[in-house]
C-alpha cells in the first residue's frame, strides 16, 4: 500500500468516524484500515489517531496531518480530471455546507435537483451553524452568509439578508411600546448564542461612530433557530434573527419586524469555493446551476420579510 492510498484510508476514517466505516466505504478489510493507519504513523514517526473499539480522535499532529492530506488528495482529483479532459463530465461526490436552517430549506431542494440532473454526481451536505475551513475540513463549496474576509476563495454573490428584531403581534399589543432600541431592556428576551446572548449592537445615530449597544438579561436562551422562532410566534418574548429564518412567519402575519429604522446594513450571502475547485467539473456545474436558483430564493424571502 504506497503513502496516498494510505491517505485515503485516513480521510475516509475521519469522514466516517471509524475505522469500521472506512472499510465498508472503501471495500477494506479491518487489517487493511489498520495497516494504512500504521504505514502513516510510521512514515510521520508520531501518533496520529487516539483509538478505541468504538471510537477515534486525532491527536494534535493528526489534525495538522488531516489538513494537509485533504489538500493532497484533492490536488490529486482535480489533476486527474484535468488530464482526463473532463471539463465537461461532473462526477464523483460533491461536498457542501451551509447554515442549518438555509441549508434545509435553500440548499437541500436545490441540491436535490442537481443530482436529479446529474447522474454521475453524489452529495454530502453539513448542515453547520459555524465557519467552516474549507481545504481543512474537505469542502468543497459552502453557503456563507456574513462579509468575507480578503482570502483566496472564490465568492459568487448569491443574495442579502437583514438581521431583524421581531415579536409576535399578540406580545407587542400586551406589552410597552418598543420605539428604539434602549426600550428592549424592559422586554423579554428570546437570545440565541450567535446573535448576541445578553446584548445586542445596533448602528450610531447622528455625528457619532459609536454603535449603540442594549444589554439585557435574557429570559429565554436557545441554541435553535427553530425553538427561538416557535417561542416568539407563541408571544413569550422578542428575538433576533435572519430575515430567511423569519420571512414564512412574517408573512403570515405571526411575527411583526420591528425596529426597522435601526437595522444593521444587510448581510451578503455568496457561495465560496476553495481557489482552483472551480476547474473541476462537478464543482463548476454546481456552482453555474445553483447560484440563479439561490438568487431566486433569497430575492423571494426578501419580498415576503418585506410585506
Amino acid at each position: 500500500m504506497d503513502r496516498i492510498d494510505a491517505m485515503k484510508v485516513f480521510v475516509a476514517a475521519l469522514d466516517e468516524g471509524s475505522l469500521a466505516g472506512a472499510g465498508r466505504r472503501l471495500g477494506r478489510s479491518p487489517a487493511a484500515v489498520s495497516r494504512a493507519l500504521a504505514l502513516l504513523e510510521a512514515n510521520v514517526g508520531v501518533r496520529l489517531l487516539h483509538r478505541t473499539t468504538r471510537s477515534i480522535r486525532l491527536s494534535e499532529a493528526g489534525e495538522r496531518y488531516a489538513a494537509v492530506c485533504r489538500r493532497i488528495l484533492i490536488d490529486l482529483e482535480e489533476a486527474d480530471m484535468l488530464a482526463a479532459g473532463e471539463r465537461s463530465a461532473p462526477r464523483g461526490t460533491l461536498t457542501v455546507t451551509a447554515p442549518v436552517v438555509g441549508g434545509e430549506e435553500i440548499m437541500r431542494p436545490i441540491l436535490d435537483a442537481f443530482l436529479d440532473a446529474h447522474p454521475s454526481v453524489s452529495a454530502k451536505l453539513y448542515l453547520l451553524d459555524r465557519p467552516v475551513t474549507l481545504i481543512d475540513e474537505g469542502i468543497d463549496v459552502a453557503l456563507r452568509i456574513a462579509h468575507l474576509p480578503d482570502s483566496s476563495m472564490v465568492a459568487v454573490r448569491v443574495g442579502e439578508v437583514r438581521r431583524v428584531v421581531v415579536a409576535s403581534p399578540r406580545y407587542l399589543a400586551s406589552q410597552p411600546r418598543i420605539d428604539q432600541p434602549a426600550d428592549l431592556a424592559k422586554h423579554r428576551i428570546i437570545a440565541m448564542t450567535h446573535f448576541g446572548l445578553d446584548s445586542w449592537s445596533f448602528p450610531p445615530v447622528g455625528p457619532s461612530a459609536v454603535p449603540r449597544a442594549v444589554s439585557f438579561t435574557p429570559r429565554f436562551v436557545v441554541n435553535s433557530v427553530r425553538a427561538a422562532v416557535a417561542s416568539a410566534v407563541e408571544g413569550h418574548g422578542v428575538t433576533r434573527l435572519f430575515t430567511y429564518h423569519v420571512a414564512e412567519q412574517v408573512r403570515d402575519g405571526q411575527l411583526e419586524i420591528i425596529l426597522k429604522d435601526a437595522e444593521h446594513a444587510p448581510l451578503p450571502a455568496h457561495l465560496i469555493a476553495p481557489e482552483g475547485r472551480l476547474s473541476t467539473p462537478k464543482v463548476r456545474a454546481f456552482v453555474d446551476f445553483a447560484t440563479p436558483r439561490l438568487r431566486a430564493a433569497f430575492s423571494r424571502l426578501k419580498a415576503d420579510a418585506e410585506r
